[in-house]
């Protein structure tokens, strides 16, 4: 059923060639790449390394996942899921796609339960928010020719990952230069988990534009939260309550700016005239709420198409230019910043 030959091997590579050559049965061999749990562990990794030696896939076959791709995020319920959904909808519903949607309950690795289950659909592809695969997974989905792209705001996946993401230390840096040239210099960033990549290179760029002025920072005014509204909240009650409160806030995500401004209207500060706050997205309600939220546009439904187009290339094998993808932050100014209270 195979396909690839392996170097030096007269005959196509098949299940019974694998199995022979680790001395399993074919059994065996198929349960691994069906990603099956019920293999030893020993047992699986020798026929892992026989599969990749020889390079087998196995032919393209479609059953109940034809025509749909598989969208998976870490998480959702936010409007921020949601740019990436009709990002993908948009260029799925255009080519006939049905899109099915998951996730993995912030988990930013699936469980193998999830591996099996979707190598048993086969669909087109899967696209992944904010969550990877093991090397193991990936090359379970690959042998099965099932094509995977990521859309990842952490800007540090494997190069043999297709990946499309944005630019997040620029981003920090755009977003804090902007309130030291207004003429903060107590400005403090709720940024997101430490363990999330696009987090901290978002507090680089708050450093790095910090250096570039000459402005020290403040440990103290350094926070992280979770991106969601709880901790943009709980930092800004506590930040907004020292004698010494910082003058501004860089929140990280519109999200938890709308926790911050929150917190500021409890604490009965003017929001831009006694706090200025940025947020990061620019989901659509960031101009809409009051007031209206300077941000930095990360363009995620365009983040989104993307991905979907460039996994489309691949369902039909065409070979992509480029693994990696980085499309533009940019800020947009609107009412929640202004000078520093003389």
């Amino acid at each position: 059923m195979a396909d690839d030959r392996s170097p030096g091997v007269l005959g196509p590579t098949t299940i019974a060639t694998i199995a022979q050559e680790v001395g399993v049965s074919s059994a065996t061999v198929s349960k691994v790449l069906n990603g099956r749990s019920d293999v030893a562990a020993g047992t699986r990794a020798r026929v892992e390394a026989s599969l990749e030696r020889n390079r087998y896939r196995r032919r393209a076959r479609r059953a109940s996942g034809e025509g749909q791709i598989d969208l998976v995020f870490h998480e959702f319920g936010s409007e921020w899921a949601l740019e990436i959904i009709r990002g993908v909808e948009a260029v799925a519903a255009a080519t006939g796609l049905n899109v099915v949607l998951s996730q993995l309950d912030g988990a930013h690795r699936p469980p193998q339960s999830w591996v099996e289950a979707l190598i048993a659909r086969r669909p087109l592809g899967v696209l992944l928010v904010m969550c990877n695969l093991t090397d193991q997974q990936r090359q379970q989905l690959q042998r099965q020719a099932i094509p995977v792209v990521v859309v990842d705001t952490d800007s540090a996946s494997s190069a043999s990952v297709p990946t499309v993401g944005s630019n997040n230390w620029n981003g920090g840096l755009l977003a804090t230069r902007h309130l030291l040239e207004l003429g903060h210099r107590r400005v403090a960033i709720i940024s997101g988990p430490p363990d999330v990549l696009c987090a901290r290179a978002r507090t680089a760029g708050f450093r790095c534009a910090h250096e570039e002025l000459g402005v020290p920072v403040d440990p103290d005014l350094v926070r992280s939260g979770n991106f969601h509204l709880d901790a943009g909240y709980a930092h800004g009650i506590e930040l907004l309550s020292r004698a010494d409160r910082p003058t501004a806030i860089f929140a990280g995500s519109d999200l938890q700016a709308m926790g911050v401004l929150r917190a500021a209207r409890q604490l009965g500060l003017d929001v831009p005239g006694d706090l200025s706050v940025v947020g990061y997205d620019n989901l659509p309600v960031s101009a809409w709420i009051g007031p209206a939220l300077t941000t930095v546009n990360q363009p995620l439904r365009d983040m989104a198409g993307t991905a979907t187009r460039m996994l489309l290339d691949l369902t039909r094998g065409v070979a992509l230019p480029t693994s990696r993808i980085d499309l533009v932050a940019e800020l947009v100014v609107r009412e929640s910043t202004a000078p520093p209270p003389s």
